[in-house]
């Protein structure tokens, strides 16, 4: 006897590679059957992108650049032209980019270009298809107060419609109650709960046909949809270009957008430079009123002494000793008009008003040291400013500048307090050199060095008075010569749609019209619990696959017919093939069974005896299912008595009951007869191995048409006189518990040699070698099926 694992030729058992590939055709054959599927998912798919590009609003990037420039805090010298000195001023490259960026997207930035556009205010006009902004198309410009604006709790919205004779009538809710206007000329105020609301003609803009929708909203929603839009960013590092973008439905709006950003930005840092020249201003002023009256005081001691002694010249003869008196009294005259100005500048510093303002810078103090941490202290100073219009004091840049700000006031109060010590030391050192050559001329009369005394003090007043009005007038020259620290690039324009993209979308739509067929699909395989293909069978079953039966009609019982090649005829070839070659030469019974009823046991058993008989081969038909016996139906046979009669007594002779099948004369019947009251006594009693005995020396082959395995106990009794057992498992009718079920009964051996055959499969495309039909010139689906013409 042949074991149940000998290799059978054909599609029982193929190679593992074999397999794989096989596996995979029927993966993608099994989505090929649902083609409709995925046709009528592309096809949604496509009205869906159609209608959503059609409806949709699309969304449009507004893109422009700008370069940023640093003002250098630059000193005029009394050698510098005016001229170079105002180009010197606008002249150096920006330190922190990141800072300015904060500032063109900090919340009060955009609150002025809001404001400064209306952009808070939306004139919308229902069209067709979509509906449009006419912004500044509108006929009507619509505004709110401020104060009013920022007070909204809710959006307002009304109906405008202006006909050709100027009339505005306007319609809608304000806070539950209704409004209906009509404003025979502008400007006009409606009355609303929600403040009042101004209409004005918009010159140059005709009245349109259709209503306008106008909505109100409140600012911060705005700003939070424009902030949230806006994108700026640095071109490169080694750069102080930045690229600003913003996406929006309304190109125009965009654009005016990103241009009044680059003018506020402008404005507002023109302010900042305004503000720290203008305290510097101040500064000057003052100390020119105090000089003044300090000058003005110390001509006139001058005048009075020079009357009261009737002076009108110098001596000349003391020329020679005083001109290095004068030489001292020169420099000592300049170390006293540093060290006053370097005490101003000392009180102003700690004067606790002045603690959050710039330090004038352009004063004339000539220590290079201080007048650097001056410039960069106000640097910072202004920085701050800039910053804490979007941001907290706790933010942790607020918080580094705070510290480098108080830093830079300990190093100027350092820096105060050494030039301090070194003027205090100059002036030490020449007014004793002053002293003495003053000695030298002890013999000049009383007047005469009193006189110089006064004349001393009266020059370090005149010098200090004209060293302020210079300065005055240099600062008045950088406040005029203010210019704008952004330059536009380029002017802001459309870089396209960016929202919704007609490929993209379409690419998406393709996709999803095939993933969810595919998935659906999927999930159903997932959860059938019956099997369906060949793929099902092999990754459940244990059992060696013999072949696979195509789908037929329900009522054709017998299918094999002589000298056919339909795929039908063909299947039951290859399996007759693969079983004779596997039965061998000795062994002859086969017992046909399968998990329950309707898997199409008697059917398989039925064709087999066909096919094999059809090779000259005499093959006996027995029907062993005595429950519920089908043979006889399916056969069309007349006659009543059967192998129970035999196993029961009544009849001596089995070969009495052996009828002639009437399909081929090879082939014969032992029906299964009356049913018994005890199937499985009868089966179980030695004369079933007595009758099978001589039925093998009378007969080439003998099928047995066995009952169901799980339902009742006979095909295991019977298995004792068969030599192979054929499992039948039906596809779209067995479930996937059956096929373990057989695994069981293999595992265990409570049936010899057990092979599966695969019944009414749909997906028949497992070809043998070169498919059924090669050859001959028919295709698999050819029902009727041709004979071959005999020669």
């Amino acid at each position: 006897m042949t074991d149940s694992k000998n290799v059978i030729p054909g599609d029982a058992f193929v190679g593992e590679n074999s397999e794989e590939t096989i596996s995979v055709m029927e993966i993608v054959l099994r989505f090929v059957r649902y083609w409709k599927w995925f046709v009528a998912g592309i096809a949604i798919a496509l009205v869906f992108v159609f209608l959503y590009l059609r409806y949709t609003t699309p969304v449009y990037n507004i893109v422009s650049s700008i370069i940023l420039k640093e003002a250098k805090n630059q000193r005029f010298e009394p050698s510098m032209g005016v001229m170079e000195g105002l180009q010197l001023s606008g002249l150096g490259a920006v330190s922190n980019l990141e800072n300015e960026i904060y500032v063109l997207q900090s919340r009060s930035m955009i609150r002025n270009v809001i404001n400064r556009l209306s952009l808070h205010t939306s004139y919308i006009v229902e069209g067709r298809i979509k509906s449009s902004d006419l912004y500044k198309m509108s006929p009507v410009v619509v505004s709110m107060e401020q104060s009013r604006l920022d007070e909204l709790k809710s959006n307002i919205e009304f109906t405008m419609q202006m006909n050709g004779e100027g009339t505005v009538k306007v319609s809608g809710l304000f806070e539950g109650l209704q409004t209906d206007t009509v404003f025979s000329s502008l400007p006009a105020l409606l009355n609303t709960p929600q403040g009042d609301i101004s209409f004005t003609r918009r010159p140059g803009v005709e009245a349109g046909d259709k209503p306008v929708n106008v909505v109100i909203q409140h600012p911060e929603a705005v700003i939070r949809e424009y902030r949230g839009n806006l994108s700026v960013q640095q071109a490169s590092r080694q750069a102080s270009v930045l690229d600003l973008s913003i996406k929006t439905p309304y190109t125009e709006k965009g654009k005016d957008f990103l241009n009044m950003l680059v003018e506020v930005y402008n404005n507002e840092t023109i302010e900042d430079n305004k503000m720290e020249a203008f305290n510097t201003h101040t500064f000057i002023n003052e100390r020119i009123a105090i000089i003044n009256e300090e000058l003005t005081e110390a001509e006139r001691d001058v005048e009075d002494y020079k009357r009261s002694r009737g002076m009108t010249d110098l001596q000349v003869d003391l020329q020679r000793n005083m001109q290095m008196g004068s030489r001292y009294e020169q420099e000592l005259v300049q170390v006293e008009t540093q060290l006053n100005v370097v005490n101003s500048l000392n009180e102003y510093i700690n004067n606790p008003a002045n603690l959050n303002k710039t330090i004038p810078t352009n004063v004339g103090v000539e220590d290079p040291t201080l007048a650097a941490t001056a410039s960069e202290y106000n640097r910072l100073v202004l920085e701050r400013e800039r910053l804490s219009q979007s941001m907290t004091e706790d933010n942790p840049a607020m918080r580094k500048l705070d510290e480098q700000i108080s830093g830079l006031r300990q190093n100027i109060n350092s820096s105060i307090s050494s030039v301090q010590r070194g003027l205090s030391i100059q002036r030490r050192d020449a007014h004793n050199q002053a002293n003495i050559y003053g000695g030298r001329i002890g013999s000049v009369p009383t007047q005469e060095r009193e006189f110089m005394e006064l004349s001393r003090e009266q020059q370090i007043k005149a010098s200090l008075f004209l060293m302020l009005l210079q300065k005055r007038e240099e600062n008045a020259l950088a406040l005029a010569a203010t210019a704008n620290r952004a330059k536009v690039l380029d002017e802001a324009i459309s870089a396209g749609q960016v929202a919704p993209r007609p490929m993209i979308v379409l690419l998406a739509a393709l996709l999803l019209g095939l993933l969810i067929p595919a998935g659906i699909i999927y999930l159903m395989d997932i959860l059938q619990y019956k099997i369906r293909t060949r793929a099902d069978v092999d990754r459940i079953s244990k059992v060696p696959v013999l072949g696979e039966i195509p789908k037929h009609e329900e009522n054709e019982n017998i299918a094999v017919l002589e000298n056919e090649t339909r795929p039908i005829d063909e299947a039951f070839r290859m399996s007759r093939t693969n079983l004779l070659l596997t039965l061998g030469s000795d062994n002859k019974v086969v017992v046909f069974t399968s998990t329950v009823a309707g898997e199409g046991k008697t059917f398989v058993a039925l064709n087999m005896s066909i096919s094999t008989a059809l090779l000259d081969k005499r093959v006996l038909l027995i029907g062993m299912d005595l429950r519920i016996p089908r043979l006889k139906e399916y056969m069309n046979l007349e006659t009543n008595n059967g192998l129970t009669s035999y196993l029961s007594g009544f009849e001596k002779d089995i070969d009495s009951l052996v009828v002639p099948s009437g399909v081929h004369p090879n082939l014969y019947v032992l029906p299964s007869g009356p049913i018994p009251p005890n199937p499985a006594e009868l089966l179980s009693r030695p004369t079933l191995d007595r009758a099978i005995e001589k039925l093998r020396e009378e007969f080439d082959y003998i099928f047995i048409d066995s009952a169901p395995s799980s339902q009742v106990t006979d095909t295991l009794i019977i298995s004792r006189v068969s030599d192979a057992t054929v499992y039948v498992c039906r596809a779209d009718y067995s479930s996937k518990g059956n096929l373990r079920f057989a695994n069981s009964l293999m595992e265990t051996k409570k049936l010899k040699n057990m092979l599966l055959v695969i019944n009414d499969v749909t997906e028949f495309h497992r070809g043998y070698g070169y498919g059924y039909g090669y050859g001959y010139g028919y295709g698999y689906g050819n029902k009727g099926g041709k004979k071959k013409s005999k020669k």
